[in-house]
């Protein structure tokens, strides 16, 4: 029996790293899916990058709204930076090991940047609702000295929180096998793998989920119903369609992120599948922050004048 636990013993030392085997059930698309990505890539990078610098300098675009616009297209480069330069080098070099102190890392950091999105999606919400149900007190409330709070609040808070999760997380046993099925080291994945009681790791999930995704997401709900409101009564058609205009592409934004996290995370254990799961994360950590330039930039008309204007330096010079 003693030499029994001792071998048991070993093998929980001895394993010290995963093997992502992200897209390796389709090898014959391993290329096309290496240059797939990297253009995808590259469009957040250049979309994101644009709008930061346009509402930047463009003197027509210093308003909370694009404030917290600039923001946001910050979190989106650094959030999809934590997975795709990863899902990169594994599908270009075809080497899938990871150790567990970069597995830690790179779930850490996508849960922080996580939690940033759905509160600065939230904050976006209430400058929306504070522009739409009370114009007239928007540049009192709406001041500099609170966007600074509300986005340095965003920023930090999820900082703490993850910390002592993730580290939960990876004091679990893992004595099995050491296969992700997956192309990033996500929740779901690891705790699949971890061979101790994970009862209460998941129960913590959800109400980690309920404070951070669902709660935001409610709010957002509740802003946006006083916001359609307080559109429908407003005298012409002119007025409402100018309104809607301003917050279709948050909203659009809104059910793309959130929908796709609260079906990965708050749905049932016994419904969760490696393929579902891999396309879920899929949407919500690329497709998602691709699409968002594009909806911001597209369904914005002053987005569009500033950036028509910057291009045209650009190509003048």
């Amino acid at each position: 029996m003693e030499s029994i636990g001792q071998r048991d013993q070993e093998n929980l030392t001895t394993l010290v790293e995963f093997v992502l085997l992200g897209f390796s059930d389709v090898p014959d698309l391993q290329g096309f899916l290496f240059w797939m990505f990297l253009i995808i890539y590259m469009i957040i990078l250049i979309g994101n990058s644009l709008i930061i610098i346009i509402t930047k300098t463009d003197t027509s675009l210093q308003t909370p709204m694009y404030f917290f616009l600039r923001n946001f297209s910050c979190l989106e480069i650094c959030y999809v930076s934590v997975t795709i330069p990863r899902l990169l080098a594994d599908l270009w070099r075809q080497k899938r090991t990871i150790s567990f102190l970069a597995c830690a890392t790179q779930m850490y950091f996508f849960l922080v940047l996580g939690v940033t999105e759905c509160f600065i999606l939230t904050a976006m919400s209430y400058d929306r609702y504070v522009a739409i149900c009370n114009p007239l007190l928007y540049s009192l409330i709406m001041n500099t000295q609170l966007c600074t709070r509300l986005a340095a609040g965003c920023w930090i808070s999820g900082f703490p929180v993850h910390i002592g999760f993730t580290y939960l997380i990876f004091s679990l046993p893992f004595c099995g096998p050491n296969q992700l099925d997956h192309f990033f080291c996500d929740i779901p994945p690891v705790l699949k793998l971890a061979c101790g009681d994970t009862f209460m790791v998941e129960m913590l999930i959800y109400v980690i989920a309920v404070l951070v995704v669902t709660i935001p997401f409610m709010l957002i709900v509740g802003s946006y119903v006083k916001i359609i409101s307080t559109i429908l009564k407003l005298p012409t058609a002119t007025g409402r369609a100018k309104a809607f205009s301003t917050c279709s592409s948050h909203l659009m934004v809104v059910a793309l992120f959130f929908g796709s996290g609260i079906i990965t995370y708050m749905r049932p254990k016994s419904s969760q599948s490696e393929g579902m799961d891999k396309f879920l994360s899929l949407f919500y950590t690329i497709v998602t922050p691709m699409f968002n330039p594009m909806i911001y930039c597209l369904r914005n008309k002053d987005v569009m004048v500033a950036l028509r204007k910057f291009l045209s330096k650009w190509i003048v010079l």
